[in-house]
């Protein structure tokens, strides 16, 4: 039975970003409030996630759960909090139980329940977590099993479906854009802005390994700031109309209201070159002459058409969050089987002890002197007999009550299907 399995949530989906820090466990006596609330409930063990959209509990019971079970939770995790927030944020939390406790934490581990659907790193999110937990001796074997199973399909949904394939973020598009142009390290780049858009478009280059990148700012010394991050070189946005050494790229983002990289200011920077040139427009509105494209050799890229391609690559996410769902639904009914097997492991595990120890007091107790007047021939010979009796003595009904165990989990998945139509998966209140 899954029935031990539970997960109270709250995420994106039902608060605010900034509500979902009511549900969160204090960092400065964090260890100290989950083993509170494990020995509180009497929970057997207890796995605690808070990501910058999601805080979850998930934990391991056999024992009858309490009606008021996100209130109560509530009260021993957070209780610096006004009686009216805790109600408040204890009504919109989510409860799963059993096999949907276990579906959910799949679906959470393949980010098909993200904020952004596909981003890859929850799985390093879970996993720290879980580590974390296990440290501070939260979590057994129950949990153990479920997040190493939950970790590996999450890989296989990344394999075997292109949820998280297709970027979304606009600054990721434009870098995408870019590298079609094959400018080699040694490109010089031009890059005008240094908000955070700009920022984020900088990692790329200096990932991709340029160097030759100029910065130009309003403010010298933010742009200064964002060049020394790489060693590049940093001057004033007003300089720009002087600046007479050419460049293969540009980027453009600042916080202008109108086109600042006008034909005669464009025909400047050139310095000569008839080259083609590549241009990348992140600003709205936009900061670059759209007439340049009818009078200029260049591959121009404008902030609106990357919008238009991370809504596609969105959409097609959710397409493949659909293949993503059946494959999540098959390995629940895996991880029953395997559920199932492990406990029959751990009720058999006094066997191969107690096999041994009657093997042992056999040879040397037992039949201690009548093996001792024996040649060593026969001496070698017997004891390799009794270790291959020994295998089969342990192997023989361990692999009979796993079959049965397998059997037992096709019935009781039937079982708790049933018992899940009446309890629900949306809430404790």
């Amino acid at each position: 039975m899954l029935n031990g399995y539970h997960i109270l949530t709250l995420t994106h989906r039902e608060a605010p970003l900034e509500n979902i820090g009511h549900a969160v466990v204090l960092e400065e006596n964090a260890t100290q409030t989950l083993s509170r609330l494990k020995a509180h409930f009497g929970w057997e063990e207890l796995y605690y996630l808070a990501t910058c959209n999601r805080v979850q509990y998930l934990f391991y019971s056999t024992a009858p759960l309490p009606d008021n079970l996100p209130m109560a939770l509530l009260e021993v995790a957070r209780p610096d909090l006004t009686e009216d927030t805790l109600q408040k944020t204890a009504a919109i939390m989510r409860f799963f139980h059993g096999p949907d406790a276990i579906r959910h934490f799949m679906e959470v581990a393949a980010s098909m329940d993200s904020l952004v659907v596909g981003e890859r790193s929850i799985v390093t999110q879970l996993r720290e977590a879980f580590q974390h937990c296990r440290a501070q001796e939260l979590t057994g074997d129950h949990l153990r099993l479920l997040v190493q199973f939950t970790v590996e399909t999450a890989k296989s949904i990344y394999t075997r479906t292109g949820i998280g394939e297709k970027a979304l973020s606009v600054v990721a598009l434009a870098f995408a854009e870019w590298k079609k142009a094959n400018m080699p390290p040694d490109a010089r780049v031009l890059l005008i802005g240094a908000g955070e858009t700009n920022g984020l478009f900088a990692k790329f280059l200096h990932k991709a390994g340029y160097q030759r990148v100029m910065v130009f700012n309003r403010t010298l010394e933010r742009a200064e700031a964002l060049a020394n991050l790489y060693g590049w070189r940093a001057l004033p946005l007003d300089a720009l109309p002087y600046y007479s050494e050419g460049f293969d790229g540009m980027v453009v983002c600042t916080g202008a209201t109108r086109a600042i990289i006008t034909p005669v200011l464009y025909q400047q920077l050139l310095a000569g070159e008839t080259t083609p040139k590549t241009v990348i427009d992140l600003a709205v509105p936009n900061n670059v002459d759209r007439t340049l494209t009818d009078m200029y050799a260049l591959r121009y890229t404008a902030v609106e058409s990357l919008r238009d391609a991370a809504s596609e690559n969105l959409a097609y996410r959710f397409r493949e969050r659909e293949k993503a769902a059946i494959l999540v639904e098959q390995q629940v009914a895996v991880f029953r089987g395997i559920w199932h097997e492990r406990q029959v492991e751990r009720s058999l595990s006094h066997i191969p002890v107690e096999v041994r120890t009657a093997k042992t007091r056999a040879l040397n107790e037992v039949f201690g002197k009548e093996i001792a007047v024996l040649d060593p021939a026969a001496q070698d010979l017997i004891e390799r007999m009794m270790n291959y009796m020994e295998k089969k003595c342990v192997a023989i009904p361990m692999k009979t009550l796993k079959k049965v165990a397998l059997s037992h989990a096709k019935h009781s998945g039937k079982s708790e299907q049933g018992q899940m139509s009446a309890v629900g998966i949306t809430g404790l209140s």
